[in-house]
């Protein structure tokens, strides 16, 4: 026992916690063993000096007046409980006996020493002091990981349950996906590497301390966007929102407060490559960027995109917009199976009603385009260079 506290910094190096977590767990356990080798209802407390590297347990009674409720505690079930004398209190009157000038409030401390209950105590100890190293191991990666909720976590599936969950090995911890929160139509075997979000850590009776991962958050699609594309991850470019249907199409409004940086560019990069990287982790799901506007009919009316609006009236109080749209355009602005006004509904925030209108919208050719193909076609100003 005299060189216990070796053996609890020991233990704080190999189980990668903190000295004083492993200070505090011993604490503990020296407390919970001198409760089992005397009485639930007694208090004590261990003091440690890490100079001298010795430890000492007090058993404390404090005193309290003669008529005090906490002079008892009671025992037993619901029902059936009664009232038995507390030894962590003593009243005023037979504290009084002992030491005429004590009061009300003061304690009186008698050290207990553990090595006089032999291997009942060694044994009661080890395995307090197993349980207290655990739960500050538990507590220690509770505290990482919770703070990297919201971030990419890349791991090695493990296996797949019967559930379809599948578990992921993420560090010293375990991760689990649900079928519900990985893309349709993926499947993986053990020793695949995925990329998931962390969406929390939990604790549950099952599994114990484990991580929640899901591929199908906007969350998700937002941190892939920013580890491809740098002026996102540099602030320079802000996602403004987010929304997807995993696996199938996403849209996500962009801005910047930068006047020579193109958001949709930086996001799209030079021939895709940006945005083809994120749409492949995604199971090839396809990506629309679009440039956020404060004005939500012009917000609306990108979102809407590529179908071509005609007009739109907006109920900012309720949150809904009206579109008048043609005919010609109100298939691309549904989309397959109601995939595109669904997502620009969860990217403004606006429940979003069409109003067919007659005619047909034709795509304006830009005056400045036209120009440019005259010019470029037109080579009689070049005649003279060759007479």
């Amino acid at each position: 026992m005299e060189k216990i506290l070796d053996i609890i910094e020991a233990i704080a190096h190999e189980k990668n916690i903190s000295k004083a977590h492993a200070t505090e767990a011993f604490q503990e356990a020296l407390i919970n063993t001198a409760k089992k080798l005397t009485s639930f209802t007694s208090t004590f407390e261990a003091i440690i000096d890490n100079d001298t590297k010795t430890y000492s347990v007090y058993k404390v009674i404090t005193v309290v007046a003669d008529n005090d409720d906490q002079l008892y505690v009671e025992v037993g079930k619901e029902g059936n409980k009664t009232e038995i004398e507390s030894d962590s209190f003593i009243p005023l009157s037979e504290a009084k006996e002992f030491d005429d000038s004590l009061e009300l409030g003061d304690q009186l401390k008698e050290e207990f020493i553990l090595e006089d209950h032999g291997r009942t105590a060694s044994a009661n100890l080890f395995k307090e002091l197993e349980y207290h190293i655990q739960r500050r191991v538990e507590q220690d990666l509770f505290e990482k990981y919770r703070d990297k909720v919201g971030s990419v976590m890349l791991g090695t599936v493990n296996r797949i349950d019967a559930e379809d969950n599948t578990h992921v090995e993420i560090g010293e911890l375990k991760g689990i996906m649900s079928l519900r929160n990985r893309i349709k139509g993926e499947k993986y075997k053990r020793g695949d590497s995925i990329r998931a979000l962390l969406r929390y850590v939990s604790v549950d009776p099952e599994y114990g301390l484990f991580l929640e991962l899901t591929r199908t958050s906007p969350k998700f699609l937002e941190s892939l966007m920013a580890s491809e594309v740098p002026e996102i991850d540099d602030g320079l470019v802000e996602i403004v929102a987010a929304a997807r249907i995993p696996g199938e199409r996403a849209k996500i409004a962009l801005k910047t407060e930068q006047m020579n940086i193109d958001p949709i560019g930086a996001a799209v990069g030079v021939k895709g490559v940006r945005i083809n990287a994120v749409s492949e982790e995604l199971n090839g799901e396809n990506i629309d960027c679009i440039e956020f506007s404060p004005i939500p009919e012009v917000f609306i009316t990108r979102a809407l995109s590529p179908a071509i609006s005609q007009s739109i009236k907006v109920d900012a109080a309720e949150k809904k917009a009206v579109v008048n749209i043609t005919g010609d355009q109100k298939a691309k602005a549904i989309g397959r199976s109601g995939i595109n006004i669904r997502l620009a509904s969860m990217l403004t925030g606006y429940t979003i009603e069409l109003n067919e209108i007659e005619g047909v919208t034709e795509r304006q050719v830009d005056s400045s385009e036209s120009a440019e193909a005259a010019k470029t076609t037109d080579t009689s100003a070049l005649a003279d260079l060759f007479k």
